[in-house]
């Protein structure tokens, strides 16, 4: 079973900044993700019962924001938009360049689990495309020519193919 026991002190402090404390489940996700790389179960279940509520009300918000995962993520997560703009100007491309350089499919965590790959929708950046996102830093103008060079910069771990 996961302790939650060490995020108590830290989830306190989240709940208390609230005038209501169901309108801290987001923020509370948001710490379990952090550590965790994804919110289990377990998880959904721990913050039900800090804020007193049911955990479909928990649930109902992890299915709802794509931000929250139900599977680990890789230690270094890589998000790559596939909005318009960027779809234009090579993310597809670009995308598929990142899966092979990395051994890591689309939509997927590699099997060591240093790495996963997700397309995304929007990151804001439309002027910038095509824009790739790793861990929580932005990266703009990512064409195929630039992969390598935001592999090397962001020391995401690189395997041999099996």
């Amino acid at each position: 079973m996961i302790s939650f026991d060490s995020l108590n002190p830290q989830a306190d402090t989240v709940i208390a900044k609230y005038p209501q404390k169901r309108s801290a489940v987001m923020p509370l996700l948001h710490l379990i993700q952090e550590r965790d790389r994804h919110v289990s179960k377990e998880a959904i279940e721990w913050v039900a019962g800090k804020l007193s509520l049911q955990p479909i009300n928990v649930l109902e918000i992890v299915t709802f924001y794509p931000s929250f995962k139900q599977k680990s993520m890789g230690k270094i997560h890589l998000r790559v938009c596939k909005t318009l703009s960027c779809m234009m100007a090579g993310a597809e491309e670009t995308g598929k360049a990142i899966c092979g350089r990395l051994n890591c499919k689309m939509g997927e965590t590699r099997e060591d689990g240093e790495v996963s790959i997700e397309w995304v929708e929007c990151l804001a950046c439309c002027d910038k495309a095509p824009v790739v996102m790793v861990n929580d830093k932005l990266h703009m103008g990512i064409t195929v020519d630039k992969v390598d060079k935001l592999i090397a910069e962001t020391k995401v771990p690189v395997t041999a193919k099996a």
